[in-house]
Parts: structure tokens; C-alpha cells; sequence
């Protein structure tokens, strides 16, 4: 059971209003996610009294915890709701996908979803594993190793995916296991320079639309299709 820090609760309810204030929580479950995921549960030791700065950490093996506000801004734009199925490339520190199990699987709930999360790097398969289990979402996360770039054919299809790392176009694997209806976030650009977030939509008809949030600033997707440039 995870033992909540006053000081620390303080400072995610400041996090959670400026956060709402300047546009990037807009929905009641966004922000219901969270105030209940302890981000401090998701740093490493010596960064959890800065767990609610809005600001990335780093972990391990060069990756880093995105900033909240990262995660809010993706957890608004897949527009999630109970029952969904996520796929997640890039498991870093566990973090952003128990927010999104947070909404999709909440608990007691009739229909929950499950979010799939795929990690590269063995340690931090581990790494995310043990923080969802010490904050009580491994049982809606299930953590898998695996060039995330293939995705994971055997669960697909998925109602939305979200890739947390840059890659030079988007896998064509992860736009064939979104279903119809979905909508999947992921960094395209070179990494170290401009990135743009785009979100590609699936019509019914399998027939993709992408459109630009705007910038940003990921690590960079490692694997496959790190190199993949469309011809």
C-alpha cells in the first residue's frame, strides 16, 4: 500500500491547478487521474520530492519521466474513456500509462479497459513493472518486453495508441493494429531537433487522417523503426 506524503499531496493539488489554469486538464477524468496516480511512486528515490514539479526526470539508461503536463496534454488528446484498449510504446517509469489505466479501468469499474505497454530496455521493463505494482495498477498494465515499434499483434487491434518517444515517421505496424475509430499520438522528427506531436485518426473505412498538435521534445524511439524514413 503506497503511504501518501502530506507535503508531497500539497504540491500535486498546485501542480493539478496550474495545470487546469493554463488549459492542459480539461476533463474530470483527466484530472481525477492525476490526483489519485502518485507520480512520486514513479521517480527515482533521490527526484521524489520533486515529483510535482512540471518539469521531465530522468530515470534510467538515459530516459526520462515526461512532464505532467506532456501527460496531460496526451491523455486529453487520445480523448479516453472506460473500456478502451492502449497500446503504449514506451513503458519508461510506468507513469503515463497507469494515468491512462487510471481512466480506462478505473476502480470497481463493469467494463474496464487494459493498456498494453511496451518497453525495450530490460531495466526499465523492471523498473515501470515494480512501480505499477507498488502503486496498485499492474493488474490493468500489463508491461511487455518488445521492440515497441512492431507493436503487439497478438492483443491488436487497439482503440487507441500512444508512442512516447520520436521516431522519423510513424510504424506502419502500430497504424495497422489501431482500429477503426482510433486515434493513436506519436513524436515525429529527429530527436536532439523539432518534433511535432501528431495525432492520426482511423475513420471506419481504415482511412487515416494526421494532424499537427504542435512542438515537442521526446527521446528517441530505439529499435526497428528508429531509422524507418516513408519513400
Amino acid at each position: 500500500m503506497v503511504m501518501r506524503d502530506r507535503s508531497l499531496e500539497h504540491e500535486r493539488e498546485r501542480l493539478i491547478t496550474r495545470l487546469k489554469k493554463m488549459g492542459y486538464i480539461r476533463s474530470p477524468s483527466v484530472e481525477r487521474a492525476f490526483r489519485l496516480v502518485p507520480r512520486e511512486e514513479f521517480v527515482l528515490t533521490q527526484f521524489r520530492h520533486e515529483a510535482y514539479r512540471d518539469t521531465p526526470l530522468p530515470i534510467m539508461n538515459g530516459q526520462t519521466i515526461s512532464a505532467p503536463h506532456m501527460c496531460a496534454i496526451m491523455c486529453e488528446q487520445l480523448k479516453l474513456t472506460e473500456g478502451h484498449r492502449i497500446l503504449e510504446v514506451g513503458s519508461g517509469s510506468g507513469y503515463h500509462a497507469a494515468l491512462c489505466a487510471e481512466i480506462i479501468a478505473p476502480e470497481g469499474s463493469t467494463t474496464p479497459g487494459h493498456v498494453y505497454t511496451v518497453e525495450i530496455v530490460g531495466a526499465l521493463v523492471n523498473f515501470a513493472r515494480e512501480n505499477l505494482r507498488r502503486a496498485g495498477y499492474l493488474d490493468r498494465v500489463s508491461v511487455i518486453r518488445g521492440d515497441g515499434g512492431f507493436g503487439i499483434p497478438e492483443e491488436a487491434p487497439f482503440d487507441r495508441i500512444l508512442v512516447t518517444a520520436a521516431a522519423p515517421d510513424v510504424p506502419p505496424p502500430l497504424i495497422e493494429q489501431l482500429s477503426p475509430g482510433g486515434i493513436m499520438l506519436i513524436p515525429v522528427g529527429t530527436p536532439g531537433w523539432y518534433q511535432e506531436l501528431m495525432i492520426l485518426e482511423k475513420d471506419e473505412s481504415s482511412n487515416i487522417r494526421r494532424h499537427r498538435w504542435g512542438g515537442v521534445a521526446f527521446v528517441p524511439l530505439t529499435g526497428k523503426y528508429s531509422n524507418y524514413s516513408s519513400t
